[in-house]
């Protein structure tokens, strides 16, 4: 069963997401202070993190970059709950590494239905690859403990990065076009949007390419959509 945070300075929309996810079956905490949120994150060891943008002490930006900042907790799928309906707030999200977001005012259908889908896309990460590891120019890859390096140094990355780049790796040379990463990366998740594969694929650049401008592993393909390097 999973747990899930509630991170929500406003009591009763905290308490009524809480109510409708335990009715669903899920475990739930509760925080209404974003200065408790990581040591929560610690040592409740929630499966994901709902987080809202606005709150005391410390906004839900800052704390979704600690979390993926923290090698102990930056696995955790966090979606963003924000009363914003700025694309900027949205996209900002987006880069620090959360995996979805939802705003204010929501459906409590749809917010379940989200934490299904992004809950189900960090499980299948953990599922066992028949081919555990990849290597090539610097980039190590281990699909089966779900960790990736270059030139020897960890890189964090969230679980939608990590399966981003999980799939595009095993796939080295072949062009796929965002609608085709949406549906082999977020399955189906009608919620995602095409400009969240650009998001992604730039966040996980960052982490990943010397040089984002001239990336050596993840390549646009004009007019088409992104690959993986050919290998040689």
């Amino acid at each position: 069963m999973a747990k899930i945070l509630i991170v929500d300075d406003e009591q009763d929309i905290a308490d009524l997401v809480s109510y409708n996810l335990e009715k669903e079956g899920f475990d739930t905490i509760k925080a209404y202070d974003g200065a408790d949120v990581l040591k929560i994150v610690k040592t409740q060891k929630p499966d994901l993190i709902i987080l809202d943008l606005m709150l005391p002490h410390m906004n839900g930006l800052d704390i979704c970059r600690a979390i993926r900042a923290n090698p102990e907790i930056a696995h955790v799928p966090v979606i963003m709950l924000t009363a914003k309906g700025d694309e900027v707030d949205k996209i900002i999200g987006l880069e620090i590494g959360a995996d979805d977001y939802i705003t204010k005012p929501f459906s409590v259908k749809e917010l379940i239905a989200r934490v299904r889908t992004v809950l189900r896309r960090s499980q299948e990460r953990e599922k066992p690859s028949v081919k555990d590891i990849f290597e090539y120019d610097g980039l190590t890859i281990n699909y089966g403990s779900c960790a990736a390096k270059v030139s020897g140094r960890p890189v964090t990355l969230s679980p939608t990065e990590l399966k981003l780049l999980f799939f595009l790796s095993r796939n080295p040379g072949r062009v796929y076009s965002r609608d085709q990463i949406l549906d082999h990366v977020w399955g189906d998740d009608t919620f995602v949007t095409d400009r969240a594969v650009d998001v992604h694929v730039r966040r996980l650049r960052s982490q990943i390419e010397q040089d984002v401008e001239n990336p050596r592993y993840i390549l646009t393909v004009r007019g088409f959509g992104y690959k993986f390097a050919e290998i040689q």
